[in-house]
């Protein structure tokens, strides 16, 4: 069968910066035209009047909290963050972590957007949330830290290494969640720096999921750090599934997440950051993982992934697990060469 002709589409510069940087989930478009908002430039408060409540010393960690009327807009957010990346437009980024903890309450589930999701990652079709759903809820929010001039990484260009995700009961459709999130432990890197973003989901005052992404900022004065084991690849283990990863997975998932990076979206994007062609989201390829075991999972667990060698779209990944007493072991390889792409556990 001929691949669709949206496949086969590229983007220009201009493009990558005004077009598909737009936040395209339903979820929010849905909340912003209930309230009658607008989005003015996705990274100030409520356009109705209502700025960030800013609490100083408010925050876990003696960080200064704000409070945000609602979830920032991911568009605008991008938008900034690729014109920094203009030579002659972008500012120095700062040495330390933000002293900053921001907060969004009252986050609903769209079931619409839920659906979406869950037929992207390849979740079934239930009221009970996946675990990775969470962190595409609440990602605007990290995305909003991660973009202020200060940060001392810089997003465009920045690797996703590991993400640590702990659900500490189900989330359902119905219930609204209080976001929170901060960055720390900001670390040398044999390749530039890495930094934790947390991301914190509560009800009703009780946190009920933890996310923990962990990011590389490449530099070309090396931070120092640990060196990554440099000695043969082991063989592969048997898999269990395998799947075809074509482009569609890059941009359907950037409208369900709100995560637009153009590595993932597009061939210039993806070579102007280096990669030969686009590459999966990891948080996909992770969720992709969880679907598999979803009827396995138990009510309470977290589940932990290193991100290893980027998903080139397209291509073809095997899936394999293997129980380990209460918990799994996973991981995903190329199917022809077995370049490891993604190892994890379940506890």
């Amino acid at each position: 069968m001929a691949p669709h002709h949206h496949d086969r589409e590229d983007l220009t510069l201009p493009d990558l910066i005004e077009g598909p940087t737009r936040d395209l989930t339903s979820a929010r478009a849905a909340a912003l035209a209930r309230s009658g908002d607008h989005e003015v430039d996705g990274t100030s408060g409520d356009p109705r009047g209502r700025q960030p409540h800013d609490q100083r010393g408010g925050g876990s960690g003696g960080r200064r909290r704000v409070e945000l009327g609602r979830l920032p807009a991911a568009g605008g957010l991008y938008r900034r963050a690729l014109l920094g990346a203009v030579p002659g437009l972008g500012r120095g980024r700062g040495r330390e972590l933000p002293a900053v903890e921001l907060t969004v309450a009252g986050v609903p589930v769209d079931p619409a957007h839920l659906a979406a999701y869950d037929r992207v990652c390849g979740f079934r079709l239930t009221d009970r949330l996946p675990a990775t759903y969470l962190h595409v809820l609440g990602f605007p929010l990290s995305l909003r830290l991660m973009t202020a001039a200060d940060f001392p990484i810089p997003l465009t260009g920045v690797v996703h290494v590991a993400n640590r995700i702990t659900v500490h009961r189900p989330v359902r459709v119905g219930e609204t969640v209080d976001f929170h999130t901060y960055a720390e432990n900001l670390r040398p890197h044999e390749r530039g720096r890495q930094l934790d973003v947390v991301l914190v989901g509560s009800i009703d005052g009780t946190e009920v999921w933890r996310g923990v992404s962990t990011y590389l900022g490449k530099e070309r004065a090396a931070g120092g750090g640990p060196r990554r084991d440099r000695g043969d690849r082991p063989t592969p283990p048997a898999s269990s599934a395998q799947w075809r990863v074509t482009p569609r997975v890059g941009t359907d998932y950037a409208r369900v997440s709100g995560d637009h990076n153009p590595i993932h979206t597009s061939k210039l994007g993806a070579r102007l950051f280096g990669f030969p062609r686009p590459i999966a989201h990891g948080m996909w390829s992770k969720a992709r993982c969880l679907a598999a075991l979803d009827a396995r999972l138990p009510d309470a667990y977290s589940v932990d992934v290193a991100f290893k060698l980027p998903v080139p779209l397209p291509s073809t990944v095997a899936f394999r697990a293997a129980a380990d007493g209460a918990g799994w072991d996973f991981g995903l390889h190329g199917a022809r060469d077995g370049r490891p792409h993604l190892v994890g556990t379940v506890r």
